[in-house]
């Protein structure tokens, strides 16, 4: 049986692989999930305020100062790092999308670096062919600048003054 003939619904993974294949639903779909962390954030830095006024408000008697702030610590706490961890995730998830969207580009430039690379080897093993400059009538005279073709010594400076 190929997988063809299967249904959509008996793979519980196609939805995420079809997702993990596009950039723009993979950040849609990490975009989701940050709100949801969003949201759980802000209930639990509600619920962390709130249960810092209790705690702290618990008192017993007999209790001398600070004695209720250090039983309330631990709770308080706990809510902070998770609180922490929540931030790290939501800074991880578009941190994720960007890097998604950045994996997509460089695949792309690669394809592109890797297609110029082949024209310049093709250039460099063939180039094209290139024809002389043709002048007629100059073989056997002499050039009239002469800057790079005149005498090499000296004694051949023929009515030259010296610098």
């Amino acid at each position: 049986m190929s997988t063809e003939d299967t249904p959509f619904f008996d793979d519980p993974n196609a939805a995420l692989r079809e997702i993990a294949q596009n950039p723009a639903a993979y950040a849609h779909y990490l975009a989701d999930f940050h709100r949801v962390v969003l949201d759980m954030a802000a209930k639990l830095e509600v619920l962390q305020r709130e249960t810092r006024v209790h705690c702290r408000g618990t008192r017993v008697e007999g209790d001398k100062i600070g004695q209720a702030f250090l039983r309330s610590f631990p709770v308080e706490k706990s809510l902070n790092d998770i609180l922490k961890h929540l931030k790290g995730v939501s800074s991880g998830l578009e941190k994720s999308a960007h890097k998604r969207h950045a994996h997509d580009e460089k695949v792309k430039e690669v394809k592109k670096q890797r297609k110029e690379k082949v024209l310049l080897k093709e250039r460099k093993n063939n180039p094209p062919l290139q024809a002389a400059p043709e002048n007629p009538g100059q073989q056997g005279a002499q050039n009239p600048n002469m800057a790079y073709g005149g005498p090499t010594s000296i004694y051949n400076l023929d009515r030259r003054e010296s610098a």
